[in-house]
């Protein structure tokens, strides 16, 4: 399946734009381009390709500038992608005025990424969803679809 890459821009939204939209509205207003992603998306040069209610994919095609010392895809990339996937995954489930913070994260780094790996896909999916705490699990594979990490997220949920 291949991916669009919508051209997008980067910021933030403010608090009160936020309170007026659901958990789905905002999420998919980061995959459309009518809300800016936030600035470390334009650093790293991740996207928000997909959203749909307890559901979010992530995309990246690596380059040089990710590299560790050794020459792969530095780890905190990964970890970067599986958070954001899984929060935002669970960020597609809230009502307007709730909001959602990660209280922590597990990964599992299973392949080498390169830049010769190509598309990088990272989804997250709601496992449960609760009043206060929401969980997700995320796994990012290559085009062949072959699993590269995988992880698990609790997220606190609260009213903004």
């Amino acid at each position: 399946m291949p991916i669009d890459f919508v051209q997008k821009t980067y910021g933030t939204v403010s608090a009160d734009r936020q309170k007026e939209l659901s958990g789905l509205e905002f999420v998919q207003g980061l995959a459309s381009g009518t809300l800016p992603l936030n600035t470390i998306a334009g650093t790293l040069g991740y996207d928000v390709a997909e959203a749909e209610s307890g559901r979010v994919l992530v995309t990246i095609v690596p380059t040089n500038a990710h590299l560790n010392p050794a020459g792969t895809v530095h780890g905190g990339l990964t970890a970067t992608l599986l958070d954001s996937c899984m929060g935002l995954a669970i960020q597609s489930t809230l009502e307007r005025a709730v909001s959602q913070t990660t209280l922590e994260f597990k990964i599992s780094l299973v392949r080498s990424i390169t830049p010769e790996t190509g598309v990088v896909r990272a989804e997250g999916v709601v496992l449960n969803r609760g009043r206060r705490i929401g969980t997700a699990e995320g796994r990012v594979t290559d085009s062949k679809g072959r699993l590269l990490a995988h992880g698990t997220t609790t997220c606190l949920i609260f009213p903004s």
